[in-house]
């Protein structure tokens, strides 16, 4: 029962319609409501089961929307997944900034106080911090940058995805003071001998949130403007059977790694050590990706997932 100080406006019938009104209308929150109505949000949440149970309120899940989720739930248990958003189709807008969009919002309802939050490296990796927002502060964060600086295409680098991204939610940035590749493999373990760059590695093995993205090994892939390897480095690597590349590593088909001189020269974190964090959020789409993404995804490279409609139908029809 509404008391004094919470009159029922004329227009509704009872509080219930009023309750129902609020939420589905104004999209107020239950607590918000509970102050407009004057009474507890148990008694609001009692309000809008009675709202449906009486026809008040008619709730139809959009086909669109419903098949998304039926992609994500295929795509959650053919890959033994923690969770899947599936966006949908649109021909007239660049995928990779929805995907960022998305991958921002699951990255953002994640964050904790106390996050070290492993960035890699990619167009879809810089969309996502790019667009990313969080709601409130959050303190004590730190992003750090888990695979060497390249000397390829600046628009994408790892460098330039941790400092956005760190700019972007007030983290404290650390990016990784080393290229990505060095000439020889000795010199590589002679240079993490060095105690700056022993301290960095200790911070990308204390990760507990990744964001990567997934590369395909084509004429136009990222990883060929990347610097990371020479053409005949990564033909060689296709020659061996890779179909992909994860934070510069590159896989076969299976999602096992396919070594090299390369991948010993390569300064950053390793997929088996990429697998150690708890917290892995892949975000990827595009037709010329889906063998690529299957080879991730099958390699246990992910926890969480984010894609659109045509991979995710693509990836449970391969």
């Amino acid at each position: 029962m509404l008391d004094a100080g919470a009159p029922l406006p004329m227009e509704f019938d009872d509080a219930v319609t009023w309750a129902a009104w609020l939420y589905y209308a104004d999209e107020m929150t239950q607590s918000e409501i509970a102050k407009t109505l004057r009474v507890s949000r148990a008694t609001i949440v009692n309000y809008l089961q009675e709202a449906r149970d009486r026809g008040i309120v008619s709730i139809r899940i959009n086909t669109n929307a419903s098949g998304r989720t039926r992609v994500a739930r295929g795509l959650v248990e053919k890959f033994g997944l923690g969770g899947a958003l599936v966006i949908p189709h649109a021909e007239d807008r660049d995928l990779v900034s929805r995907l960022g969009d998305a991958g921002a919002r699951v990255l953002a309802e994640q964050i904790v106080a106390g996050d070290v939050i492993g960035v890699a490296w990619g167009r879809t990796v810089l969309s996502v911090a790019d667009k990313i927002s969080l709601p409130e502060a959050v303190h004590d964060l730190t992003v750090v940058q888990v695979s060497g600086s390249s000397t390829g295409e600046p628009d994408f680098s790892p460098e330039l995805c941790t400092s956005l991204l760190s700019s972007r939610i007030g983290a404290r940035c650390v990016n990784l003071l080393a290229p990505a590749v060095l000439s020889t493999k000795e010199l590589r373990t002679m240079l993490l001998d060095e105690p700056v760059l022993k301290k960095q590695f200790d911070l990308i093995h204390s990760t507990n949130r990744i964001l990567f993205g997934v590369g395909d090994v084509g004429a136009k892939s990222t990883v060929r403007a990347s610097g990371i390897a020479s053409q005949a480095e990564i033909d060689k690597y296709v020659e061996d059977g890779a179909v992909a590349v994860i934070i510069g590593r590159f896989i076969d088909a299976h999602g096992r790694a396919v070594g090299g001189d390369h991948d010993k020269r390569m300064v950053g974190i390793a997929l088996e050590e990429l697998k150690q964090t708890p917290n892995r959020i892949c975000v990827a789409g595009g037709s010329r990706k889906i063998e690529a993404i299957t080879a991730t995804l099958e390699g246990g490279y992910a926890t969480h997932f984010v894609t659109d409609l045509a991979t995710g139908e693509a990836l449970l029809a391969a």
